[in-house]
This record gives C-alpha cells, sequence and structure tokens, in this order.
C-alpha cells in the first residue's frame, strides 16, 4: 500500500511539474507578454530616480499586498462576495467611427466604455486612454476574469483615426494586445510610461510612434499639451518582470480646457500637488473600483477616490475602472455607489454615463443610477 501511494504522489507531481513546465513555457513564448526594456534603456532609467536595484518603484515606497498573498489567494478562491457580478449584460450606447462626429477644438467629449478605457476628444485631437476593448483578457482567458458584456459599446476596427494612445501601464487589463494590433496604423503616436514601449515594439508598432516619458515630462501637440504625472502603483504582465516597467497618470491641458485621468494607483499626497501644479480640471476620470483590504496601498477605496479628485481640483469626477471585469473581492456596483454616496456629501459633480454614452463639457451631464437597474440588482 505504502509503495502504491508513493508511486500515485510520484506521478501526481509528475503530471503537476508537466502543467507547470507547460504552462511556463506558452506564457514565455506568448506575444501577450509583450517584451522587456533593454540593458542600455534600463541604464538610462536609473537617471530618473525612481528605479532601484533594476525595478520601479513608488515615492513613498510601497507594498503591493497587505498581509500574505496566501490569504489573500484563499479569500478570492473561498469566500462567497453577493453581487459580485451583475445578472444581465449592462446597459450601453453602440458607437462606431461614422457615430462618433467631429468636435470643434473648443468642445470636449469624453466616452467612457467600460473599466477604464475611454475616448477624449480635446483641443481638437482624439485621445485614447489604457485602450481594452477585448471581450477576453491577456493569454489564458481560461483564468482571468470575464467581460460582463460579450458585446462592446465599441470595437477596435470601429474607432476613427486617433492622434494619441496614453497607456498608464502595462497590466493587460489596461495594455490589451489584440487592441493594439487593431488600432496601431490609425494612431499617430502612443505615449507610454517608461520600459512600456518594448511591448509596442514587439506587437510591431513603429519605432516612430513610440514615445516613452516619466513624471514632469510633456509633449506639446497643436492645440494640446499631454504631460505624464504621478501615480502610485505597479507593473508586470509575467511570472518574473514585476515592475520592469513604470506606470504614470495623465494631463490633457488645452488653453480652454484641463483633464486628468488617474490611472490606477493608491490614494497619496501626489493628488495634491497634481492639483497644486496642473489644476484645476474641468474633469477628473479616477480610478474607482477593483479595490480589497489585500492591496490598500495601489488601488483607492471608493471615497478616496472622491477625495483624490478633491485633491486634484476637479470640478466634476467620472468614474472609471469598473463596470466591465470582476477583480476584487467587492460586489461589482459597490463602487459606484459609495463613490456616488461620497461626492453627494462633498459637493462634487459626479458623472456615470452608459457604457458609450458621451459626456460633453458644458452641457448636462448624464447622472442616471443605472446600475440600480432591477434586472442588475441581483448576482447571477
Amino acid at each position: 500500500m505504502l509503495s502504491f501511494l508513493k508511486k500515485l504522489t510520484l506521478r501526481l507531481g509528475g503530471l503537476l511539474l508537466l502543467v507547470v513546465l507547460a504552462v511556463t513555457t506558452f506564457l514565455s513564448c506568448s506575444p501577450q507578454l509583450g517584451s522587456g526594456p533593454s540593458a542600455a534603456q534600463r541604464q538610462s532609467y536609473h537617471r530618473t530616480g525612481h528605479l532601484e536595484d533594476g525595478k520601479f518603484v513608488n515615492s513613498p515606497p510601497t507594498t503591493v499586498m497587505a498581509g500574505s498573498m496566501f490569504s489573500a489567494f484563499r479569500r478570492m478562491l473561498f469566500e462567497h462576495t453577493p453581487n459580485q457580478n451583475p445578472a444581465a449584460p449592462l446597459p450601453m450606447q453602440r458607437l462606431d467611427s461614422l457615430t462618433i462626429t467631429q468636435l470643434p477644438a473648443d468642445q470636449v467629449r469624453v466616452t467612457w466604455f467600460g473599466h477604464s478605457a475611454s475616448l477624449v476628444e480635446i483641443g481638437g485631437k482624439k485621445v485614447l486612454l489604457d485602450p481594452m476593448l477585448s471581450v477576453k483578457m491577456g493569454p489564458l482567458a481560461l483564468v482571468t476574469p470575464k467581460r460582463y458584456n460579450q458585446k462592446l459599446a465599441i470595437y477596435p476596427e470601429q474607432l476613427p483615426a486617433i492622434d494619441a494612445v496614453l497607456i498608464s501601464h502595462d497590466h493587460y487589463d489596461h495594455l490589451d494586445y489584440q487592441t493594439v494590433l487593431k488600432i496601431k496604423d490609425k494612431v499617430g503616436s502612443f505615449y507610454v510610461p517608461l520600459g512600456v514601449g518594448a511591448h509596442l515594439r514587439r506587437w510591431g508598432v513603429a519605432e516612430s510612434r513610440i514615445h516613452e516619458m516619466t513624471w514632469g515630462d510633456s509633449v506639446n501637440l497643436p492645440g494640446l499639451t499631454i504631460i505624464s504625472s504621478q501615480t502610485q502603483h505597479f507593473s508586470g504582465r509575467g511570472l518574473t518582470n514585476r515592475n520592469s516597467t513604470f506606470w504614470s497618470s495623465w494631463v490633457l491641458k488645452t488653453p480652454q480646457h484641463r483633464l486628468f485621468y488617474s490611472g490606477d494607483g493608491g490614494y497619496g499626497p501626489h493628488f495634491k500637488e497634481i492639483g497644486q501644479q496642473y489644476g484645476p480640471f474641468d474633469l477628473a476620470l479616477m480610478e474607482c473600483g477593483q479595490y480589497d483590504r489585500a492591496w490598500p496601498q495601489i488601488h483607492m477605496q471608493p471615497e478616496q477616490s472622491v477625495q483624490a479628485a478633491l485633491d486634484v481640483r476637479a470640478r466634476t469626477m467620472l468614474p472609471v475602472h469598473w463596470g466591465a471585469f470582476t477583480e476584487a473581492h467587492h460586489p461589482w456596483n459597490e463602487s459606484v455607489e459609495r463613490a456616488t454616496a461620497a461626492a453627494a456629501r462633498q459637493h462634487l459633480p459626479l458623472t456615470t454615463p452608459l457604457l458609450g454614452q458621451p459626456v460633453v463639457l458644458g452641457t448636462v451631464l448624464p447622472q442616471q443610477p443605472w446600475w440600480r437597474a432591477p434586472s442588475l440588482s441581483e448576482a447571477r
């Protein structure tokens, strides 16, 4: 009997090892992982003061995980969260390149597509933020979060010509391989944090279209200034490349208007510094979702998102980083519910459009609580 158990254990162990090797080999070969910066590039990044021991760091230092990794995964796998997914596909307004008509240069229109992907039309330019416009995420769709809607408000092929794509960091829910492949030839330039250009080069984006930036860097387009600003997060697309690339929030500025996009990140004093240096902002697209007590320093609670919008001196806040995937241990619509309550207490206007519903500054802003619809109030 002992001999049989020993043989069974060895065989199961060997099978597990083969599975691990197969997955590791697949991941190492998958183009989804992108690539890494060269040794010369890493050396040049040291001059920014944001690199320590070959890895990018936050200032002040942060930890990605509070408590043990085992405890966090145990909660994610075995603790049930009511209403973690919507009961039905979310309502949306379908769009394509023909319905996105040209906007006068003195007007601003923002269209949120779900999660953080958004189209900002400002200063006569079309700027695409963190374009994750695929139904499936990452190289292993079976183990990544399932998108709530199997149909999208817009598909990459339907986008009009884009002047600039801004990437906040290289996680799969913000930098999507399939989307980049489909839009790269209709994009004027990609503006990305340090190191992220390596992914784009592997995916066939022309070198002349890639511009790596660090906090404080700016670029002037006709009628529009784009500025990389601080955030408090981390990066990585594989098992061994955590923090090999940098992360950023973004400021968009014209003579008439200013917008802020937070990217992902925890709450900190940098928001007030951004507000003092670049604000006030007509609108702030603020991360508001996928928070957890296990990672308090790299994702904000909804009340912190509202406070951060106030800190940057935003006149209106648009909550993003929700409405597409469940990536944390809270109800799918809790973030917007809590943010709505906090914004009301703080007298901060909040706009909550449907997926694909344009927000035009200077007009009546969408504010309907559509996430409370009866068909969406219960978990699947």
